[in-house]
């Protein structure tokens, strides 16, 4: 590894890393009453304590989690694409939580929950290790100015702390419409010795990763989006991922 995950938490326990930014929002009306009706069915308190998939989904399945899903459109069409999968979703937003909540209920989404709180203490207390067939990042913070490059959620010791979570064979998908951005997500990923890239550099978007009104329309202005997708070695390393791939 590259890093240790525990010593660079508490290198930074009076500097904490954050997976947000906290920003004011007003619930709509559809929004409060979802977190009001369908949060106590869909939303997993946060707690200091290993989460049981099977308890916590009424099934044995493979079990993916989204950092930041924003307003949660994406997430609702991935999760209704892939019904034979489970869906955690964290987001600290009460807006967003609540938008996704009222399209989980509208599109009978058995298969998602949500928690409601910092990422970085979600994936160290609650998520187990080699136990998640998937991460998904989407259109993090690109803090683009030079100075606040460390604020960025992709960094070494991150991946490092993500790469623990998953299983074998299990995938880091990323995406950002930010080149230079997109470029040291590609750095640092290729730089773990657990992950190797799927894709030569980027990769085509996958299907399941439904595109975004604000995508689009960057798009059609000739922005670009670059998606990145990982897969952890067998044997947690790159040799045995690279083997895996061949």
């Amino acid at each position: 590894m590259n890093s240790d995950p525990d010593k660079e938490v508490n290198e930074h326990e009076h500097r904490p890393i954050r997976s947000f930014v906290l920003r004011q929002g007003r619930l709509s009306t559809g929004q409060s009453r979802a977190v009001e009706n369908i949060g106590p069915r869909l939303v997993i308190p946060y707690s200091a304590a290993m989460l049981d998939y099977e308890k916590v989904f009424g099934r044995v399945a493979p079990t993916i989690v989204e950092i930041g899903f924003g307003m949660g459109h994406t997430t609702a069409d991935i999760a209704a694409a892939l019904r034979e999968k489970n869906f955690i979703g964290i987001e600290v937003h009460t807006p967003g939580v609540g938008s996704l909540l009222k399209m989980a209920d509208e599109r009978a989404l058995d298969n998602l929950r949500i928690v409601q709180h910092d990422a970085v203490e979600v994936l160290r207390y609650m998520i187990a290790n080699n136990s998640l067939a998937g991460l998904h990042i989407f259109f993090p913070d690109p803090w683009p100015k030079k100075r606040h490059h460390k604020r960025r959620l992709i960094q070494a010791g991150f991946v490092d702390l993500l790469t623990q979570k998953l299983r074998p064979d299990g995938i880091i998908h990323l995406a950002t419409d930010w080149h230079e951005y997109a470029d040291q997500m590609l750095a640092v990923l290729s730089a773990s010795p657990s992950m190797v890239n799927t894709a030569a550099g980027f990769a085509p978007r996958p299907d399941y990763r439904t595109e975004s009104n604000f995508e689009r329309k960057g798009l059609a202005k000739g922005h670009g989006v670059w998606d990145l997708v990982f897969r952890r070695g067998v044997g947690g390393d790159k040799s045995c991922a690279a083997k895996s791939t061949s």
